[in-house]
């Protein structure tokens, strides 16, 4: 009999306190988007979760901060390139407070849209708790709001959830 190799875990190391924004922009507009020095994530912070389809994101507000967003270690920029970076942003300026706090963000699950549309909400309910006087712009904007759709199951006898075989009379 073959002998099983066993798999060695190695411990992982923490991850430092703050995270390092931009080392060295590599354009003009980089430089002016990105606040320079560090987002300190340490101290006390507001805890809400956003859903979307199969996608989770646990957001973390801290207040006093510079505007930061991140999303699994990268900035919402990088992580979300293109509309995704200023749908996930949406809340914080209705509700005003577009520099306000910084936002430690874990997205798991799904695809990219399903993770935007979690990361909004979960956005959207942490602002919630730091001002109850947002929730009329972000109700009247549809941001509170748990999008509920999901895939349909794929059913016995189809071939897709609703798609049959064709019928044939012979």
């Amino acid at each position: 009999m073959a002998e099983k190799k066993k798999k060695t875990v190695k411990a992982k190391e923490a991850k430092p306190k703050s995270v390092l924004i931009s080392e060295a922009p590599e354009s003009d507009e980089e430089k002016e988007a990105a606040p320079e020095g560090t987002a300190e994530f340490s101290g006390s912070y507001i805890k809400a979760v956003g859903r979307r389809k199969q996608s989770v994101a646990k957001v973390r507000l801290y207040q006093g901060g510079k505007g930061i967003i991140m999303i699994n270690g990268k900035r919402a920029a990088q992580y979300f390139p293109g509309e995704g970076s200023n749908v996930i942003t949406q809340p914080l300026k209705v509700s005003g407070h577009a520099r306000d706090f910084n936002f430690s963000i874990l997205a798991q699950g799904g695809g990219v849209q399903g993770q935007v549309g979690a990361v909004r909400l979960g956005i959207s309910r942490a602002v919630l708790l730091v001002d109850a006087a947002a929730k009329d712009a972000l109700k009247a904007n549809r941001f509170l709001t748990r999008d509920p759709r999901q895939v349909e199951r794929k059913k016995p006898g189809h071939l897709k959830a609703r798609k049959s075989p064709q019928w044939s009379k012979r």
